[in-house]
C-alpha cells in the first residue's frame, strides 16, 4: 500500500491530490506481475481502464493478421497507461505486452471516474496526458507515409536520445527497432550500418552513439 501510494504521488497524473484521495484509489487497486513477452491486455477485449507500471517496461502495440507488429509507444516505470479506456468505455483498441518481467497496479474502474467527475484539475492532467499521446499518433503517421526508414531511424535516434546516446536495454534488439518504424529486421540493419557507415551513428552493443547530429538532423528533416 505505501509503496502504491508513493508511487501515484509521484506521477504528474495524481499531482495535488489529497493523501485521503490516492490512499482511496490505493486501497482498492489489483496487483499483477507479469513476465517477459505476457500479455498485459489484448486488443478488443474489455478495458480494466488506468493503469500503472511500477517496475519493468511494457509495449503498446497493434498486430496485423501475419503476426507482424506497429509498436505504438514503449512505458517505463512509474508511467500510467490505458487512459482513453476510461472517457470512452470501449474495448482495448490495442495490446500492451511485457518486454521484461514487470509489476502493474490496475486502479478500479469506478474509482477513478468517480475522481474524474469531483476533481476538474485531474481530469484536465487526463485529458492533456490524452492529447500528448493523440499528437504522438499524428507524428507516427507522419513519419510512416512520408519518410523513408533511413529518415525515420534518424528521426528515432534524434528523439529518443539522450544528449547523444541512445541506451538499449536488453529487450531492445532490432526487431523491436523494426517494429517502431513500420519495418522488417533486414532493413533495420541495412539502414544502421549505412548511417555508420557514412560516419553519423557508431552502433554498440547496448547503445547506439551519435557522431554526427547535423547529419541525422538533415536526415531526419
Amino acid at each position: 500500500m505505501a509503496t502504491l501510494v508513493t508511487l501515484l504521488r509521484s506521477n504528474s497524473f495524481f499531482a495535488g491530490l489529497s493523501e485521503e484521495v490516492v490512499r482511496s484509489l490505493a486501497e482498492r487497486a489489483t496487483w499483477r506481475d507479469y513476465g517477459a513477452g505476457e500479455m498485459v491486455f489484448l486488443e478488443g477485449e474489455d478495458s480494466a481502464g488506468l493503469s500503472v507500471l511500477q517496475s519493468g517496461w511494457l509495449k503498446i502495440v497493434k498486430i496485423a493478421p501475419d503476426g507482424r507488429e506497429q509498436v505504438l509507444r514503449f512505458l517505463e516505470a512509474g508511467e500510467a497507461f490505458n487512459a482513453l479506456a476510461l472517457l470512452s468505455d470501449r474495448p482495448n483498441t490495442a495490446t500492451a505486452i511485457a518486454l521484461e518481467p514487470a509489476g502493474v497496479w490496475h486502479l478500479q474502474r469506478e474509482a477513478v471516474l468517480g475522481l474524474l467527475r469531483q476533481q476538474p484539475d485531474f481530469a484536465e492532467r487526463l485529458l492533456a496526458s490524452m492529447a500528448e499521446h493523440l499528437v504522438a499518433l499524428v507524428k507516427l503517421v507522419e513519419d510512416l507515409s512520408l519518410r523513408p526508414v533511413t529518415g525515420r531511424l534518424a528521426r528515432l535516434i534524434l528523439t529518443q536520445a539522450e544528449g547523444d546516446v541512445l541506451h538499449r536495454p536488453r529487450w531492445y534488439t532490432q526487431a523491436e527497432l523494426a517494429a517502431q518504424l513500420g519495418t522488417v529486421t533486414d532493413v533495420v540493419q541495412r539502414a544502421l550500418s549505412g548511417l555508420a557507415a557514412d560516419g553519423l551513428i557508431e552502433v554498440e552493443r547496448n547503445q547506439i552513439v551519435i557522431r554526427d547530429r547535423a547529419g541525422l538532423e538533415a536526415l531526419a528533416a
